[in-house]
């Protein structure tokens, strides 16, 4: 996988400018080693027990007060995070251990294979899915299920087609997905930023970050390039205090500016 490998020492080149060629492909390895064993600690969450996920995953006093806090609102929850950590694991922790209704909007799958294989995971841990661009009424699916108090899943880093929003992310320009701050903008919504982060084998912190509301006094594009911005510092952050923890397993930067 020497390719995939150059991928992620430049994607990491962002975060560690002044390192050398073979210092981050070192950083590659790395993420390829926890890419591997958050893969297969997710798969082991499927099976367990209820009674053994609740010692899987450590979510702070603190951080549950504000996620319940959003929940309470009943305006919905946008729910916002990257390629970044165990994000599929979010999903077992939402339905599995907390039971809340949760909805994943999904990029769909070059190969279609691994496109069923999602859908059949998602099914089985009870979560709807959208694939976004592949119906007209997407936005009202999604104003439907946040006027239900559900929570409404997406990954912002990668943008899709003409739904992007420009911003600054570590140190560079890049473009972000626009729908969850589009959404959140016209329904009241909160976003909410949430990671989970490896702690150990089988461990993980539910990680809730600030939540971000999407101004409704301003313009709809500057309350929504604002948001967004605020999302990207935040997943900044947390890629420049657990790098090894950043998936991308292509040239993020090389596809950032091919697409501008």
């Amino acid at each position: 996988m020497s390719d995939t490998r150059a991928a992620i020492a430049d994607n990491l080149s962002a975060v560690f400018p002044h390192e050398s060629a073979g210092d981050l492909r070192r950083r590659a390895r790395t993420t390829l080693r926890t890419y591997a064993r958050d893969v297969i600690d997710f798969m082991r969450t499927l099976s367990a027990p209820r009674s053994a996920l609740e010692s899987v995953f450590e979510l702070r006093p603190d951080e549950s007060k504000i996620f319940y806090d959003l929940v309470a609102q009943k305006r919905g929850i946008v729910l916002v995070s990257g390629h970044y950590g165990n994000w599929e694991a979010g999903g077992v922790f939402l339905r599995r251990v907390i039971d809340l209704p949760l909805t994943i909007m999904m990029k769909t799958e070059a190969d279609p294979e691994v496109n069923r294989q999602r859908r059949e995971i998602r099914d089985l841990l009870g979560m709807e899915s959208i694939e976004i661009g592949k119906s007209f009424d997407t936005a009202l699916q999604i104003r439907r299920r946040l006027a239900d108090n559900q929570i409404v899943a997406f990954l912002m880093d990668r943008h899709i087609g003409r739904d992007r929003v420009e911003v600054d992310f570590l140190g560079r320009k890049a473009a972000f997905l626009k729908t969850p701050a589009l959404m959140a903008f016209m329904t009241g919504a909160p976003l909410m930023p949430s990671f989970i982060e490896r702690t150990g084998p089988e461990r993980f912190r539910v990680r809730v970050g600030t939540p971000i509301v999407v101004r409704r006094d301003r313009p709809r594009e500057d309350a929504i390039a604002e948001a967004s911005q605020a999302f990207a510092d935040q997943l900044s952050e947390s890629v420049r205090a657990r790098p090894e923890l950043w998936y991308h397993f292509y040239r993020y930067w090389d596809a950032q500016r091919e697409d501008s």
